[in-house]
């Protein structure tokens, strides 16, 4: 077949054969992968795969900054107990583990909406810089959770003085 037939084909002629040639072009589209739904309690229960209270845990939001002299974990952790909070520092990481307990049971077909985490929760996170956790301070006001790490100046250089003998 000579190049000018071919193309005389392609544009809509026909073949030797006496057949019609049609080309149809599809918009490729992207369907996205479906992500599993997660059950709600009353689900889970249905089905029989209920996850314990004790064992599930969720994890707590949390902002991370620094200061000139410290790095400072604050956290929104309203509705919990103090002493239901449990901070683990080092020099390089700090874990946060709390539960938080609600004060009345409410029938799950009772709500309109349910976005509040009630249960165990924590958070660990590796600190961008070393710090002393020796010297580190806690405040919790306002449902606002605040650790304060001092940073370790490993920079600063101490003048020795040289002893003769």
């Amino acid at each position: 077949m000579n190049d000018e037939k071919f193309f005389e084909e392609l544009a809509g002629g026909k073949s030797a054969a006496d057949e019609e040639y049609k080309v149809e072009l599809t918009k490729a589209v992207t369907v996205p992968t479906p992500t599993p739904l997660k059950k709600t309690q009353r689900e889970a229960k249905i089905a029989g795969t209920e996850t314990p209270e004790s064992e599930s845990e969720g994890q707590l939001t949390i902002d991370v900054y620094q200061t000139p002299s410290e790095i400072v974990v604050e956290s929104a952790i309203a509705g919990v107990n103090p002493d239901d909070i449990d901070i683990d520092a080092t020099n390089d990481s700090v874990t946060i583990k709390g539960s938080r307990h609600k004060d009345k049971e409410v029938n799950d077909d009772d709500y309109f909406y349910r976005e509040c985490y009630w249960g165990r929760f924590s958070r660990s996170v590796i600190l961008p810089q070393e710090v002393d956790p020796e010297n580190a301070a806690v405040n919790f006001k306002n449902g606002i959770l605040t650790v304060r790490l001092p940073k370790l100046n490993k920079q600063r250089s101490k003048k020795l003085k040289v002893k003769v003998e």
